[in-house]
């Protein structure tokens, strides 16, 4: 404590044994069981700063945490830094730009665009923090319209492994602009993230669910299916339970960013294989309103097709949450110097609840869904993976930073 005050900390510093110190340690993920020397909460980009400094000094491990989803790692014996406080978001309409602060959460950025009809490219749930969402990616329900959402960073205030701050964008550092937008926090704590907004003020969205049995005949039309339809449409077919009950059904999830009617003829080939409907609508709402949630990835792979004996194994599956979500659309056509967003080809992802060893493996892996921080260069190509580690060589040599999902130099 005494190191991080003497750096120039002037934020909250929770000692073991102290209240708040467990609360405050607690990762969203249960396997986590963090045990710092001290979690300390920032308040200011000098906070952060001080703290880089304090861990430099000491020789502890640093450890960066706002809302604990993204945390794989414990940071044992080091300081646990907490960006949590810091949750100011500024909303620029007239440029359709917002600028978060490090701890904002996409519920905030969501509430305060929608008064502008504008949206941002937020994740499956509102409390979800943006800075790590964005800087691993990001893939959210309007992403095959507008691709994913460090695709749409246009500047990043970052405090580097010495202590500095530097501003990454297109003209500024642009190497290190290029490698936070995908690379996650391999390079540096963002203090500051600005990032486009779009126009949508209302989706047409919702879960529908039906039988069980007709799970194999879904996927099989969903295959042909997503071959045919818009950008616009972003849908998921999710093997699950009906809410509630302890129903098998399979459950579609839709978000059309547009007309009622218009989605509703695009889905009509997709209902008409799969029965009655048990529970669920569809109905257009505020997109800041939509719920789509989403599904723990203990088994992630992409397909470049559904192939029948996936198919088949996936629906014999009874006692797991299977989620065949398509993507494609803008995520797989990014503008010129897009980051490092790793398998932008792939045709659709399957995530599943549990471990299945009989399913094929691709070997491939999105950062944002990783449960085993080891597997970090499965995410990205081979040759964003070098260029990576040229990024870190360059600012961060010695892996300071390297209590996540790491990327050696």
């Amino acid at each position: 404590m005494a190191g991080l005050l003497g750096a120039g900390f002037n934020g909250a510093v929770r000692l073991p044994g102290e209240p708040e110190y467990d609360e405050q340690r607690r990762s969203v993920i249960p396997s986590v069981d963090s045990r710092p020397l001290v979690v300390a909460e920032a308040y200011s980009r000098s906070d952060l700063q001080a703290a880089v400094r304090a861990a430099r000094h000491h020789g502890v491990p640093l450890a960066v945490q706002a809302t604990g989803h993204g945390t794989r790692v414990p940071a044992d014996g080091g300081i646990l830094l907490k960006t949590t406080p810091m949750t100011t978001v500024l909303i620029d309409p007239e440029r359709r730009i917002a600028k978060v602060a490090p701890g904002a959460r996409w519920g905030a950025v969501l509430d305060a665009a929608r008064q502008f009809g504008l949206a941002p490219l937020s994740g499956s749930h509102r409390d979800v923090g943006v800075t790590g969402y964005t800087l691993g990616g990001g893939v959210g329900w309007l992403a095959r319209k507008y691709g994913f959402a460090a695709d749409s960073v246009i500047r990043a205030e970052v405090v580097t492994a010495d202590g500095h701050v530097v501003t990454a964008s297109a003209e500024q550092h642009p190497d290190l602009f290029w490698a936070i937008r995908g690379g996650t926090g391999n390079f540096g704590i963002v203090t500051s993230l600005e990032f486009r907004l779009y126009p949508v003020r209302e989706v047409h969205a919702g879960i529908v669910y039906y039988g069980i049995d007709r799970a194999a005949a879904i996927l099989r039309r969903y295959r042909e299916w997503t071959a045919t339809i818009p950008n616009d449409l972003s849908t998921a077919v999710v093997l699950t339970r009906v809410p509630g009950t302890e129903q098998r059904a399979v459950a579609i999830k839709v978000m059309y960013a547009g007309a009622a009617e218009i989605a509703e003829h695009l889905l009509k080939p997709l209902f008409e294989v799969a029965g009655p409907r048990l529970a669920g609508e569809l109905k257009t709402i505020e997109y800041a309103d939509a719920a789509m949630g989403g599904t723990p990835a203990r088994h992630l792979d992409f397909l470049d097709t559904l192939t029948d004996e996936v198919i088949d194994i996936v629906a014999e599956l009874e006692d797991a949450m299977v989620e065949v979500r398509h993507w494609g659309g803008a995520m797989a056509h990014p503008g010129p110097g897009a980051g490092p967003v790793g398998h932008r080809s792939a045709a659709y992802s399957l995530i599943i609840d549990r471990e299945v060893g009989e399913l094929p493996d691709s070997g491939r892996t999105f950062v944002n869904f990783l449960g085993d921080p080891s597997r970090a260069g499965s995410s990205y190509a081979a040759a964003d993976l070098d260029r990576l580690r040229r990024v870190k060589r360059a600012y961060d040599p010695a892996n300071f930073f390297h209590l996540n999902a790491n990327i050696r130099p």
